[in-house]
């Protein structure tokens, strides 16, 4: 009885203690240096600037006060293990978007939820329900939906979760089509959300009501053709698909056409061996997450290298098997770093 007592006392608490707003800071490895990219020795314009990190609970003020404080007085009185309680923090960041009001959304697929670092109201939260009692259990990509709806593919649920603005699901999709999904964009002029499906090597094509609508691609590698697709971003009426396999981007116009196809198998900088996350900024630049290599690479509209940021590590502007890259309204550049549990953060100082 002493036991129940205390831990709903502690669960209160606790609940008081995360409920009033704190300040979302982004260097939370406390780094105040100037850091660009190109080097400033390479004497060449900066175009990049680093802006910080993601890592969870650590980047909001407080984090680590009363609550924390609370939580490791009252764990001891109920004999609990402080180290046995899932840590607010990321573990396997894979994809992320950044909605209209400014929340950074990020999947988390070893911690089986979505984790929303919400800058404006100083608020971490994490979405782990995909349904009715239905916990997520592998998120990969995230895009947003129609009127502020959140759109999930769930590798192993094999289909679309939506959710609302506050994390509420709304219901799926692509539940007996879908082999296993993995990146996710929309279209939002036409209203229709591509999905990767990886094991099936096609791209499906559905409308904002979950009715399958078109079917592009199938395996090979030949233009058009997949092996094993995976991440996808949506800009300027142009699909941009991750052909994992086939080692390479292929960019597709709004008719399912080839507009672009670049990237080869090699051991130099700018090669793609196992490339991950893309996307694009306002410039028409085009960001590849080199997997194997730890790099971010940045390409022309054309295709054509421009920059390689990362190398393997876990310091500042180092990657270990980075996932995801999106790009904001902002031209800030996202990084899923999923093996050192972060979402790195630059910002696109311009190309002119």
């Amino acid at each position: 009885m002493f036991r129940t007592f205390v831990a709903g006392a502690l669960a209160t608490l606790l609940g008081a203690c995360a409920a009033g707003p704190q300040t979302m800071r982004y260097a939370a490895n406390g780094s105040q240096e100037l850091h660009v990219w190109p080097a400033p020795q390479t004497q060449e314009v900066p175009r990049y600037r680093y802006l910080g990190e993601l890592t969870g609970q650590g980047n909001f003020a407080g984090g680590d006060g009363p609550g924390a404080q609370a939580r490791r007085v009252l764990s001891l009185l109920v004999g609990l293990d402080e180290r046995g309680a899932d840590p607010v923090v990321l573990q396997r960041p894979q994809s992320g978007t950044v909605d209209a009001a400014g929340r950074v959304l990020v999947t988390d697929v070893s911690r089986r939820a979505v984790f929303v670092f919400d800058e404006q109201r100083g608020l971490l939260s994490v979405w782990e329900d995909a349904g009715a009692q239905l916990r997520f259990e592998a998120p990969i990509g995230i895009a947003a939906g129609r009127d502020g709806e959140v759109l999930v593919t769930d590798a192993n649920l094999r289909r679309v979760v939506r959710l609302d603005r506050d994390g509420k699901p709304l219901g799926a999709f692509g539940e007996r089509v879908l082999r296993r999904p993995t990146g996710i964009a929309r279209d939002p002029a036409r209203g229709l959300v591509f999905v990767a499906d990886t094991h099936a090597h096609d791209i499906k094509v559905f409308d904002d009501d979950g009715r399958l609508v078109d079917t592009v691609g199938h395996r090979g590698d030949g233009p058009g053709e997949f092996n094993f697709p995976t991440h996808l971003s949506y800009a300027r009426g142009r699909l941009y698909v991750t052909d994992n396999l086939n080692a390479r981007i292929q960019v597709l116009t709004a008719s399912g056409e080839v507009a672009l196809r670049f990237g080869e198998r090699g051991l130099f900088v700018g090669n793609l061996v196992r490339p991950k996350g893309v996307a694009t900024d306002d410039e028409g630049n085009i960001y590849v997450v080199e997997s194997l290599y730890d790099t971010l690479l940045v390409f022309d509209p054309d295709g054509r290298l421009l920059l390689s940021i990362g190398g393997t590590g876990a310091g500042l502007g180092k990657f270990f098997l980075p996932a995801g890259v999106w790009v904001d309204a902002r031209n800030r550049v996202f990084v899923a770093d999923m093996f050192n549990g972060r979402v790195v953060m630059f910002h696109f100082l311009g190309g002119s």
